[in-house]
């Protein structure tokens, strides 16, 4: 049974991120568990302590009582109230379960927003193998029918490609396998299409509709979110770390590109080798 961890800061956007992990719940055998975190401080002082986790508490069983109504009875949403970096206790949860992924939205009123804007937007991807996925902003996709998989030159590319296809046969989605190349020169080409032709057929076992494209361009973030746009998706699918050319090193990794820019919801996942 999956478990699925949603960090909560109690904003409006954070809440966005929770309404994602239900419509997933809604088709799956799981238990959602918020997570709210109370930052560790050197300064000994119970009572304020205290306070904040009786008003977590409080507004967490607001929460449940407002949305368990709308869950599957197989479906519990549950709450843990935890101490310490935000990031490490979030995967903590996470990887506590056998199976389990992490949604959350990337940004928030108070402490959530910090966490997840700019560079430390990686700390809960580099820090666990789990898959996240996030959702910038209030817009919620009602359900999911198109997931763009961007595919690279690069060996880790695929290892995305199972829990895409999970969420994929989930919600009877067609998945779009997108090639993307810098340049396209009959090695990358050559690659490109071997490594789009293995997912594609995995796909196929699966009984996944899938269709494919192959987009060249200096900036993939740009080009993968111009296409994931004019084709409507509902989900994008990537690694921590793609192929970057020198466009992309300026303007900083394709995933952290991504995250900020993308408003569609992203499938995120860490390169096993690269774990933290």
């Amino acid at each position: 049974m999956y478990h699925i961890i949603v960090p909560i800061d109690f904003s409006e956007e954070s809440i966005k991120g929770l309404e994602l992990a239900i419509l997933i719940a809604k088709k799956i055998d799981c238990e959602i568990q918020m997570v709210y975190v109370q930052k560790k401080s050197h300064d000994y002082n119970p009572g304020t302590r205290d306070g904040e986790h009786k008003f977590a508490e409080k507004k967490f069983k607001d929460i449940v009582n407002a949305y368990q109504p709308l869950l599957p009875k197989t479906v519990k949403l549950g709450y843990i109230i935890k101490s310490g970096r935000i990031y490490r206790e979030v995967v903590n949860q996470a990887e506590s379960f056998e199976e389990s992924f992490i949604v959350a939205s990337t940004h928030g009123a108070s402490g959530f927003e910090q966490f997840f804007i700019g560079s430390n937007a990686f700390k809960i991807v580099l820090a666990t193998s789990r898959p996240v996925i996030t959702l910038q902003g209030n817009k919620l996709p009602h359900s999911i029918k198109k997931i763009v998989l961007p595919l690279d030159i690069t060996i880790d590319t695929r290892q995305k490609v199972p829990f895409t296809s999970d969420l994929a046969k989930w919600f009877g989605a067609e998945v779009h396998v997108v090639t993307v190349t810098a340049y396209k020169t009959d090695d990358a080409v050559k690659k490109l299409n071997s490594y789009s032709a293995q997912v594609c057929e995995y796909l196929n076992s699966k009984g996944i509709k899938n269709t494919t494209e192959m987009l060249v361009g200096a900036n993939y973030t740009d080009i993968i979110l111009e296409y994931a746009t004019k084709v409507n998706a509902s989900m994008i699918s990537i690694m921590t770390e793609q192929s970057v050319d020198v466009s992309n090193f300026v303007l900083g990794s394709f995933a952290q590109q991504m995250l900020n820019k993308s408003t569609i919801p992203v499938v995120c996942m860490n390169p096993k080798e690269l774990r933290v």
